[in-house]
């Protein structure tokens, strides 16, 4: 079972919760939203997001511990990754990594991505939010689009003809929509590490339209103006139009030269400027500060609805970098809130959101106008064991 204790974000497919285990464990809960629920091509969705998640496993990404994906209303526990999401760093409050920190982000994404691939899975949605930061290496969440690769045929369309991914962090095969390939996140890799590096997105913002920055993605150089050397020749062969000329993710590590500072997962050496490195330690305390909201009189009895809870951590709101469409949402679940952001906010109600180990016919609650829970709910299911690893996730 699951308390949770705070919501930490939400985008258009659900809300995702700070929570406790009945052991103890801080953990990340994402709630899909009732409405999206009641149709079975979301359900799907979701059902084949939790897969992937499960498939990949490795260090630089968050252990899936729980799901119950055909609940009334689905959802997934993973582990809590407590930082911002390379967003929330880069956008607001940082600015530009230095090239020590832009390698050692190479080399845990490449890391990751390997992990990934070695699943035979390709993410295809690899972007600034979709990246954590923690003390000791990044972590890639959200695999909501994942797809494994004997499934990534001649398009890159969906069933309904929208295509998959995020624009300003598009490959150009995912904008001509032909055959995805590993090299595809090779491609979003260096969007990703242009952008860290930069702050700025390699073929500029969409905020003038998608079209136009997908066009200068399948057609034009990427702007690498103020990159490190070294950081921008390899950027630069990671955005070569044609999958096949672009490196391997052996090659990004053996190009970065971060091999040294990491090992098992995490970053030997303290890898980020000072002023994140105390700002993670003060999100830290705050986490450990984090009580558990005023216990309900029955907490097994399902409430009516509640009030709004507002994003609480060290992401805050997420929002668009630059992309032409919401490139953030539930899926920075390890992020806290811009700047120097409280500790995580409890709200009142509570509610019994029961997972496929009950054994009695408690019903399940109400949406409410937040969403489908609020702080001081419970959500319960038969645990899963093994090295099992993902994001906490949330696609728009």
């Amino acid at each position: 079972m699951y308390r949770l204790l705070a919501r930490l974000g939400a985008g258009g497919m659900g809300e995702v919760y700070l929570a406790r285990s009945d052991r103890g464990r801080t953990v990340a809960v994402k709630l899909v939203r009732r409405e999206l629920a009641a149709q079975e091509e979301f359900r799907a969705r979701f059902r084949q997001e939790v897969r992937a998640a499960r498939r990949v496993g490795g260090f630089w990404t968050a252990p899936v511990l729980d799901a119950d994906t055909e609940a009334p209303v689905p959802w997934v526990a993973t582990g809590y990754v407590a930082g911002p999401s390379l967003q929330q760093v880069v956008g607001h409050d940082h600015g530009a990594l230095p090239e020590r920190s832009v390698r050692i982000l190479a080399a845990g994404l490449a890391h990751a991505l390997k992990d990934i691939h070695a699943a035979g899975m390709v993410h295809r949605d690899l972007k600034p939010s979709n990246v954590l930061v923690t003390i000791d290496g990044p972590r890639v969440i959200d695999f909501g689009i994942a797809r494994a690769l004997e499934t990534v045929g001649g398009s890159g369309l969906t069933r309904t003809g929208a295509l998959i991914g995020s624009p300003g962090f598009m490959a150009p095969e995912q904008v001509r929509g032909d055959r995805i390939t590993p090299a595809c996140d090779v491609f979003c890799l260096g969007s990703v590490l242009a952008y860290a590096a930069t702050g700025r997105l390699p073929f500029g913002s969409a905020d003038n339209g998608a079209h136009a920055v997908m066009f200068r993605i399948a057609q034009e150089e990427p702007d690498l103006e103020g990159m490190p050397e070294e950081i921008a020749e390899l950027v630069r062969d990671c955005l070569r139009k044609t999958p096949g000329s672009r490196p391997t993710l052996d090659r990004v590590l053996a190009r970065m030269g971060a091999e040294d500072t990491v090992s098992d997962g995490r970053s030997r050496d303290p890898w980020l400027p000072s002023a994140l490195v105390a700002q993670l330690g003060r999100h830290a305390v705050r986490l450990l500060d984090t009580e558990y909201p005023e216990d309900p009189e029955d907490p097994e009895d399902p409430v009516g609805p509640v009030g709004p809870v507002g994003p609480v951590g060290l992401a805050g709101p997420v929002g668009p970098v630059g992309s032409g469409m919401p490139v953030g949402s539930a899926g920075a679940v390890g992020a806290g809130g811009s700047g120097e952001a409280g500790a995580p906010r409890a709200g009142a109600g509570s509610a019994a959101v029961r997972g496929p180990g009950a054994q009695d016919g408690t019903p399940e609650p109400g949406p409410g106008p937040s969403g489908p829970a609020a702080p001081g709910s419970f959500v319960s299911g038969p645990f899963v064991s093994g090295p099992l690893a993902s994001g906490p996730l949330a696609s728009g």
